[in-house]
């Protein structure tokens, strides 16, 4: 499709070496997500965990324009996800906000998390004590697919069945980094 050749991660001489392995994977093969989600040998799994969550919450937002038509604070005034009930972590202290809020103030969170040079100050090595957010960012993040497999069922689907994000997030989060527990998962497998 985008007719260059890929280089393999060993061979990108760049600060942006893993974002830019990790997107060509994806355009090489998206459907082979054990592939784009495996830890090549060598690499400092704190990076590629890193790497990894950004790249998500860049393709996450795409589910979210989908869904902003039908995902209305009159349509869904709390982030529900099935019989949970999620309060927004972006306000002074935890507090009930529409869906599509929930939604947007924690992907800004995460992504200002992410680029902040305070917990994140290299792409090329991540600090020990940085690695906490990495479970907290994805199970956020997770409440978002959540909230669109429980209420915009067609939606999610679609973006799905063409992105193959939610896949992605849950072979990373839950196979590969054990970020979620499974008790957490209510999103049929």
């Amino acid at each position: 499709m985008y007719g260059w050749d890929l280089e393999p991660l060993d061979r990108i001489e760049s600060t942006f070496a893993v974002q830019m392995h990790i997107q060509n994977q994806l355009r090489r093969n998206p459907i082979d997500l054990n592939e784009v989600i495996a830890l090549p040998p060598d690499q400092d799994p704190a990076i590629w965990q890193y790497e990894q969550l950004r790249a998500i919450c860049l393709d996450l937002n795409y589910l979210v324009v989908i869904m902003a038509p039908e995902c209305t604070p009159s349509s869904c005034p709390e982030m529900r996800a099935g019989e949970w009930q999620y309060l927004c972590a972006a306000h002074p202290s935890p507090q009930t906000c529409p869906a599509i809020d929930y939604i947007v103030h924690t992907l800004d969170g995460a992504t200002a998390l992410l680029n902040s040079s305070k917990y994140f100050p290299s792409r090329i090595s991540i600090l020990d004590s940085s690695m906490k957010h990495f479970q907290s960012i994805a199970r956020r993040l997770y409440r978002i697919f959540a909230h669109a497999w429980f209420h915009h069922r067609d939606k999610f689907d679609e973006f799905e069945n063409e992105s193959r994000l939610y896949g992605r997030f849950i072979l990373f989060t839950t196979h590969h980094f054990k970020l979620i527990p499974d008790k957490l998962i209510s999103i049929p497998a």
